[in-house]
């Protein structure tokens, strides 16, 4: 499965919400899961839409055909695009489907791996990470995935804002010391992202 992550800043909202309703169109492409997105909650004016893909063949084609006729209408209303493309390796739990229907908030982060701890992160990630995550109240899937260059991405969904909350400060202070996260990551960043409804494909 293929993870595609946009960010973007909005600086016509009415004109990018009404252009994301045209991502409809994506249903019945080949190899096409599902889409969904919303807004930054510590950045407003971001938006950050995952899209999930069965492979990259397919991504490719749809790039090629019908991609840019769905693209057309958000044309000029957001500026600062940034796309990037992961394969899956992992469920952060288990039975990962890309359905947003019950999620209110996505959790994404987003590492650059120092290249000899890769199998120690990936590890880690396993071992640590995923079961605290898996356990945490409101926390419903996730999914692990990586690009070129040493990059991983977490993208998890979560039930509510105040579910996500429990999952916090001292918790991960103590899981990152014992995950040794400090040795293995060279850069992370990452985004709670309120998910809006009418994005979902």
């Amino acid at each position: 499965m293929l993870v595609k992550w946009i960010r973007c800043t909005v600086v016509d909202r009415h004109g990018f919400k009404r252009g994301q309703r045209k991502w409809a169109g994506l249903l019945g492409e080949p190899g096409f899961r599902a889409q969904g997105g919303g807004w930054s909650r510590g950045a407003p004016d971001v938006a950050h839409v995952f899209a999930f893909w069965e492979n990259r063949v397919f991504y490719d084609s749809f790039m090629a055909r019908g991609h840019d006729r769905l693209a057309a209408p958000q044309a000029g209303t957001y500026k600062d695009l940034s796309v990037q493309l992961f394969e899956y390796r992992f469920d952060v739990k288990t039975g990962f489907e890309p359905d947003f229907t019950d999620a209110d908030v996505v959790r994404v982060a987003h590492s650059r791996v120092y290249e000899d701890r890769v199998e120690h992160f990936t590890l880690m990630q396993q071992r640590v990470w995923n079961p605290a995550m898996a356990g945490s109240p409101g926390m419903l899937r996730g999914v692990f995935g990586e690009a070129p260059g040493h990059e991983f991405l977490v993208l998890s969904m979560w039930q509510s804002s105040a579910e996500r909350g429990k999952y916090r400060p001292e918790s991960i202070a103590r899981l990152s010391a014992r995950a040794e996260t400090e040795k293995d990551v060279e850069t992370l960043g990452g985004d709670v992202v309120r998910l809006e409804p009418s994005w979902t494909v």
